[in-house]
């Protein structure tokens, strides 16, 4: 899961959307309101962030609806960092 997520968070659009959900609930469309790219790289960046679970998506009428998934990536950088932790101990 963790290499997942850093891979998905190694593109500087997707950290982008990222930012974007963080202030609030979004649609596709309005994700690519903020970008000069086409519809279809979006969708190809959120599907990315999807399977990574950083985002989740819900279809709300004839929209989907994407928000952030803090919890996912707090346990990544949790479970990255613990590496450090276990190297600094054995050095001691």
């Amino acid at each position: 899961m963790v290499a997942g997520v850093f891979k998905a968070l190694s593109d500087p659009t997707r950290r982008e959307i990222l930012k974007l959900l963080n202030q609030r609930d979004l649609t596709a469309g309005e994700i690519a309101e903020h970008f000069n790219m086409s519809k279809p790289a979006i969708t190809k960046h959120l599907n990315i962030l999807r399977e990574a679970e950083l985002v989740s998506s819900e279809k709300r009428g004839q929209y989907v609806i994407y928000s952030i998934n803090l919890t996912v990536l707090q346990e990544a950088l949790s479970n990255f960092m613990s590496y450090f932790g276990k190297e600094k101990a054995r050095e001691k």
